[in-house]
Parts: structure tokens; C-alpha cells; sequence
């Protein structure tokens, strides 16, 4: 007796392997579980309990990863996706609507790198005293009653 051939399932095309999905988008699989486990993107489960993941939510990943690039917290990112109806990804007008949203974040960000291009050489206000400026800047650190950190820099 013949044995009976046994064939694979086809796989669904429009489901990606979680290796797919990192190769794809160029996100490392441990970050594609992390933004899973945060509710960022979701996925189904096969039958060996392998995640499968609709070909859409590459674009939630690309949203997710330039937010992200730009400065956006995970947390406002998260909340900016759970706007959208249920199991949809962003449309160009999403996106108009929620980055209108992140523009004084956005403008915040682009003045403090400037401040950084433009001081980091000298005191930046951290209380380090170590440098012959920053005994003429903040002098007996009193730059500490405005706050922790490089207050130059975060306070100006």
C-alpha cells in the first residue's frame, strides 16, 4: 500500500512570520514583540502557537518606528493608534490628523537639538564645575536650585 502523500497548508500570503514582518520592516523581532505586548500591533496565533501577522500591520510598524525616530513616546504613540477604528492601519489623513497633534512636541524637540548644536561645547549647566567656563557660568553650581540635569540646556 501506498502511503498517502502528505501536503503542507498552504500558507496565507497576506500573513507574515514574526520573521517576516522584522525582515520587512527592518524592526528586530524582540522590538516586534515588545510593541505587540504593548498593544502597538497585533497578531493571530497558529495552531502551534506561532504568531501570524496581517500584512497591514507593516504600516502600523512604519508609523510606530518614524513616530518614534522623531521623539514621540511609545505611550503617545499607542494612544494615537487606539484613535483609529478597530484592526485598521493609518490612512495619509490619520496621519495628517494625529502628527498635527505631535507638532509642538516636534518644534520642542527641534529646539533643543539646536540648543545642544549650538552649547555643547561649553557649560551646559549639568553641576560637573569641570570645565574653566562653567566656574564663570555656574559659579558654586548655583545652576542646582533650577533643577536636575544639564539645566542650560532643558530650562533655558
Amino acid at each position: 500500500m501506498d502511503p498517502v502523500p502528505r501536503t503542507r497548508p498552504q500558507a496565507d500570503p497576506s500573513r507574515l512570520t514574526i520573521g517576516e514582518l522584522s525582515a520587512r520592516s527592518g524592526v528586530a523581532p524582540s522590538a516586534l514583540r515588545f510593541y505587540e505586548k504593548l498593544g502597538l500591533i497585533h497578531s493571530t496565533r497558529t495552531g502551534g502557537n506561532q504568531r501570524r501577522y496581517d500584512r497591514t500591520e507593516l504600516r502600523r510598524v512604519a508609523f510606530i518606528r518614524i513616530s518614534a525616530q522623531v521623539g514621540v513616546p511609545l505611550e503617545t504613540i499607542k494612544e494615537a493608534l487606539a484613535s483609529l477604528p478597530a484592526n485598521r492601519t493609518p490612512t495619509k489623513a490619520d496621519w495628517a490628523r494625529l502628527s498635527a497633534g505631535w507638532r509642538t512636541h516636534l518644534d520642542e524637540q527641534i529646539k533643543l537639538l539646536e540648543r545642544l548644536r549650538d552649547t555643547l561645547t561649553g557649560c551646559i549647566g549639568c553641576g560637573c564645575l569641570s570645565l574653566k567656563s562653567c566656574n564663570l557660568v555656574n559659579t558654586d553650581d548655583r545652576l542646582a536650585t533650577k533643577g536636575p540635569g544639564p539645566v542650560i540646556l532643558t530650562r533655558p
